[in-house]
């Protein structure tokens, strides 16, 4: 088994796709699910989960390293689904504690309502879940709105447009000074993959994730614990508004972890320490 300072890389070729993931620690199976992000966007918190969990991250179908077939096809939630169902029936039978944020809560959600053998807990955080809201038509057409600005204007204007609807921005330091507005990815993985991640992100990844309704009846008869989660720092913004909003059809209260969308980015130690003690509530 690798060490916590040495993720092993693997592949599992699946239709369309070649996923790939990474493995490292021991203990029991912890998986991290992101959409769009990939393995490189847990960094901070891996090492720090992999001294107690056998923690598993990937790269999702037509992200960085996963290939894909065909990249102009469509891709519903349950075809990203399926994808997390293979890779943890290739992991072995053992049922898997699962951490999944923003688009990878709303994966996680589906996960465990269609394959709750798979579960042994799940905590969702941060998941965009439109559909849950009130205001849910306007937001729903506001998110076509921002992939059509996509498809005319391009990836910049979109962003902007998705920044504006979401309240997620980041800002980084540029060489030689400055401040330039970026995505959560930059501060992970090149610009010219971000790039790459975002043009994927828009066209094939935010409606599907951020449109899911989830099964909410189905979701209240599993055995696995669900823990939603929201960001200390993000109150306000859709995606604590909809987890607000799931934690409420589930009837069970909202969990705040350290900071804001990407919390596990900018305050990974109190994070996982929540998230261990969460996680262990459940053993």
């Amino acid at each position: 088994m690798a060490t916590t300072a040495d993720p092993t890389e693997h592949t599992l070729d699946l239709p369309g796709t070649r996923l790939c993931y990474e493995t490292s620690g021991t203990g029991p199976l912890l998986l991290l699910v992101g959409a769009p992000m990939g393995s490189r966007g847990f960094a901070t918190i891996t090492p720090l989960l992999a001294q107690h969990f056998t923690v598993v991250t990937y790269d999702p179908r037509g992200i960085l390293r996963s290939t894909v077939e065909g990249p102009d096809a469509e891709v519903t939630l349950d075809l990203l689904t399926d994808d997390v169902h293979h890779l943890l029936a290739a992991l072995g039978s053992e049922p898997a504690y699962v951490f999944g944020s923003s688009g990878g809560a709303s994966i996680g959600l589906a996960l465990l309502a269609r394959y709750p053998e798979q579960v042994r807990a799940l905590v969702a955080h941060e998941a965009p879940l439109v559909e849950l809201l009130p205001d849910s038509e306007q937001l729903s057409s506001s998110l076509e709105e921002v992939c059509q600005t996509y498809a005319d204007d391009g990836r910049n204007e979109a962003l902007k447009k998705y920044a504006a609807l979401t309240g997620v921005e980041r800002f980084s330091r540029p060489p030689g000074g400055g401040r330039h507005e970026v995505t959560d990815l930059e501060s992970f993985t090149p610009p010219a993959d971000v790039r790459a991640i975002l043009d994927r992100f828009f066209l094939h990844i935010l409606r599907p994730t951020a449109l899911y309704r989830p099964d909410l009846s189905a979701l209240r008869a599993v055995s696995a614990r669900i823990v939603v989660a929201g960001g200390t720092t993000s109150k306000g913004q859709l995606s604590h508004r909809s987890s607000t909003a799931l934690a409420g059809e589930l009837g069970t209260a909202l969990v705040d972890f350290p900071g804001d969308h990407t919390g596990f980015q900018g305050e990974p130690e109190p994070f996982v320490s929540l998230l261990r003690q969460v996680l262990m509530e459940t053993a």
